[in-house]
């Protein structure tokens, strides 16, 4: 895994972060997203798929666990897995039915998953006091870990 540099930011900066690298970042991809509650997860997440053209309502899956959406560039797979008490519940959502070439999951609380889940390309960790954002990135693909060290350069 190859980490790259922090981020520290507000809310409102993670948006355009979420936008650059839904640009840059092609499917089939499996993205992590790791923190507490309220550390901006959901946040960066409607960002990443509002970015790829979906033009919809982009709502949190933590009551359904799971959300789809559909773009020219990607088929979205938005999860959050929050409420789940053991990975073996993952199984009935039919996940390998939905990973696909032209996939990009984007899983929240993917601890809560472990064994079930596809393997990440990115994990960002997510960190906040106030309305600051740290965002770490951590990536098994040096493509996508050089992307993230020019987007934290680019950002600072």
């Amino acid at each position: 895994m190859t980490q790259a540099p922090r981020l520290t930011l507000d809310e409102t900066a993670m948006l355009p972060v979420a936008a650059s690298l839904a640009a840059r970042l092609d499917p089939p991809l499996v993205i992590y997203l790791h923190g507490d509650l309220g550390a901006g997860k959901t946040t960066f997440a409607r960002a990443f798929i509002q970015s790829l053209g979906y033009q919809g309502r982009v709502k949190s899956p933590t009551y359904g666990l799971l959300e789809r959406y559909s773009t020219s560039r990607a088929e979205l797979v938005h999860l959050d897995l929050y409420r789940i008490k053991a990975p073996g519940e993952l199984e009935f959502l039919g996940l390998d039915d939905l990973q696909t070439a032209n996939s990009i999951f984007l899983v929240e609380w993917p601890l809560q998953g472990e064994g079930f889940l596809p393997q990440p390309d990115l994990e960002i960790h997510f960190s906040h006091q106030g309305s600051v954002r740290e965002l770490e990135f951590v990536s098994k693909r040096p493509e996508i870990a050089d992307l993230c060290a020019e987007l934290a350069k680019n950002i600072k």
